[in-house]
Order: C-alpha cells, then structure tokens, then sequence
C-alpha cells in the first residue's frame, strides 16, 4: 500500500461525514420519532449538516480519484468552518434557553388562535409557529439540544482540523 492510502485525510473525511450524517439524523429521528418539535433556531443550526454531509460525500470522492490532496483538504476545511459555524448557533441557542441574552423575535412559539375548524385549518398552517427558543425541550446530563450541538459541531471541526493539516 502506498503512504496515500494511510493518510488521515480520507479517515476525517469518513468520520466527520459520518458524525454530521449521524448527527442530523439524530435530530431528525427526534423530531420525527420522538415528536420533538424544533424551533426556529434549532432548524437554523441543521443547516451546516445539510451542507457538510454532501462536501464530505464530494470530498471523499475527489481522493477516490485521485484529484490533488488539496481538494479533499479543502473540503475538510469547508466542513471545520461549517461546524464552527453550527458551534457559534449552539452556543447563542443555548444563552437564549439559559436567558443569558435575547433570542430573535421570530421564536415567539405562539399557538394561539388555532382553529379546531377543518375549513379553516389550511388557513392556520401560515400562523401556526414552532416552540419557543428559550425553553429547552428535553435536557440530558444538563445539555439541551442547542447544547449538544455545540460539544458534536466542536468535535466535528476537531476531526477535520485534524485531517485537514495531515498527510
């Protein structure tokens, strides 16, 4: 085997792609399954996983065949950066919960006014919002889902950092 294939590249790519995959499924499977309905900003901090999975996917592609190691090492950079980004949404998220600052306007959670009449439920699909920002739906060893997020997006951008400065 030649030193490429011992390369920590591909493996920050395979894991940092696995751990955003896994990551937003998480939430998903939660949201889905669990029938935790997300805010406005958890919805927001997703975003970075719903691009990160497919650059990692592009990435790991470019060093399947063979395009320069500064491809793959760029799309492990892009998904460090993605994840400092999700890192900083979790971390704001969580100081809303906590009320150590404000959240946005938009994250009011108001149900009121909903109608339990069929005609006129399509109507209130444009008014109905999710919950509100600053009230953690479920907390696990003291961390909410904002919080979470921030230790898995850190992690995350720790693993490409890793792959991203290697051979």
């Amino acid at each position: 085997m030649t030193a490429r294939s011992y390369s920590r590249i591909p493996i920050s790519l395979t894991l940092s792609t696995l751990a955003m995959a896994v990551t937003v499924g998480t939430a998903l499977g939660f949201e889905h399954l669990g029938g935790y309905i997300p805010c406005h900003l958890c919805l927001l901090e997703r975003n970075p996983y719903y691009i990160g999975v497919p650059v990692g996917i592009l990435g790991l592609l470019a060093w399947r065949f063979g395009l320069p190691r500064l491809v793959a090492r760029l799309a492990l950079l892009v998904i460090a950066g993605l994840m400092v980004w999700g890192m900083v949404m979790g971390v704001y998220h969580a100081g809303v919960e906590w009320h150590w600052w404000a959240g946005p306007s938009d994250c009011s959670g108001s149900m009121a006014g909903v109608t339990t009449n069929a005609m006129d439920l399509l109507g209130d699909l444009n008014s109905v919002t999710g919950p509100k920002c600053d009230e953690a739906a479920l907390r696990v060893l003291g961390l909410s889902f904002a919080g979470w997020n921030v230790v898995a997006s850190l992690a995350i951008a720790a693993i490409a950092l890793w792959g991203a400065r290697g051979k």
